[in-house]
């Protein structure tokens, strides 16, 4: 379950001061992981870059523009500062393809809902059964797929399947979401958010990074499952606070900041601060039990929870520069 509490008090005005949104998070987010970069960030993008070609996707109307505003390839340098250049590669690759394809699924939940079905159900086909895909998006999946195959294991890609449909299922979740009139409770929020932050497909990825397989009673430990949990919510609520400006003027509403602003009936800067709070506990939870862990952990089992670290990390230095969240950036706290 997500650590989300709906019993949060509306932070008073006053106080210090920031002049825009981004001043207000960096002083206000705990951030104890130091921030790293992969030294095969230029070749990942450029392997990107053909991939995504290679695969139709570039071809695609503002696709182009999407991934240079976006930058995939800096985002998989910041979350997986230490793998090795073929998981790098695998990563800048995935997180485009999930880029292009969230976006797509929100334009057509929004526009064309009776489309987004036969969207997701290629997905799943392709996932489940290993479906001969029939759209540019659908190749490039079943490539993904191909690709993963050849570096996980099979109990590895197995994972990365699963947790890649619960993606999938989880945009269908936020189309329903949209529809409705009334603001989605927080809690409902965070679980949908879970699921479309499709970074759990992320982490079958780094136990093939590590030189020998993490031990099953480590992987399925119940405290290694917490900090799973927390460390997806961390990063993806991370996200959320510089990308509210833009879901806010688009019309979204699985946005962390933004469910905190439909229910206390609060301004930006204050619902972004509610935010914060729930970010700032989850983290500290993840640093106690990964102090409480770190001792019982194999290499690999350590080198497991680096890659939690870094979408952690990651998420917050790749947020704050990224062209997609500029508004943020810019967005007053005073009216």
């Amino acid at each position: 379950m997500s650590t989300t509490h709906e019993d949060i008090t509306v932070p008073r005005q006053g106080g210090i001061q920031h002049s825009s949104l981004k001043e207000l998070i960096d002083a206000q987010l705990y951030m104890p992981f130091p921030f790293r970069r992969n030294p095969g960030e230029a070749e990942a993008e450029a392997g990107m870059e053909k991939w995504l070609r290679e695969c139709g996707l570039l071809d695609e109307p503002g696709v182009a523009e999407m991934i240079a505003a976006t930058r995939p390839a800096q985002l998989a340098s910041y979350n997986s500062p230490a793998v090795d250049p073929g998981i790098l590669q695998l990563v800048a690759n995935q997180i485009a393809y999930q880029f292009v394809f969230d976006d797509r699924a929100e334009e057509v939940g929004h526009r064309w809902p009776d489309h987004l079905l036969p969207m997701l159900c290629e997905s799943i086909a392709v996932l489940r059964d290993g479906a001969a895909p029939t759209t540019a998006l659908g190749v490039a999946l079943a490539d993904l797929y191909r690709q993963v195959q050849e570096r996980c294991t099979p109990e590895q890609a197995a994972r990365w399947a699963w947790k890649s449909r619960e993606y999938v299922h989880g945009l269908l979740y936020e189309a329903v979401a949209q529809t409705t009139a009334s603001p989605v409770r927080i809690d409902l929020c965070t679980s949908i958010r879970s699921l479309t932050a499709g970074i759990e497909p992320f982490y079958p990825l780094y136990e093939a990074a590590q030189h020998r397989e993490v031990p099953a009673r480590e992987l399925h430990h119940p405290v290694m499952r917490r900090m799973t949990r927390l460390s997806v919510d961390a990063a993806v609520w991370t996200a959320d606070l510089f990308s509210a400006v833009k879901e806010q003027r688009t019309g979204g509403v699985i946005n962390l900041a933004l469910a905190h602003q439909c229910r206390q009936r609060c301004s930006l800067p204050a619902a972004v601060t509610l935010a914060i709070r729930q970010i700032n506990s989850a983290i500290g939870e993840f640093e106690g039990l990964w102090s409480g862990i770190k001792a019982e952990l194999s290499p690999a089992g350590s080198g497991y929870v680096d890659g939690m670290i870094g979408w952690i990390s990651g998420c917050y230095h790749w947020s704050r520069t990224t062209p997609r969240y500029a508004e943020t950036a810019a967005a007053p706290t005073l009216p």
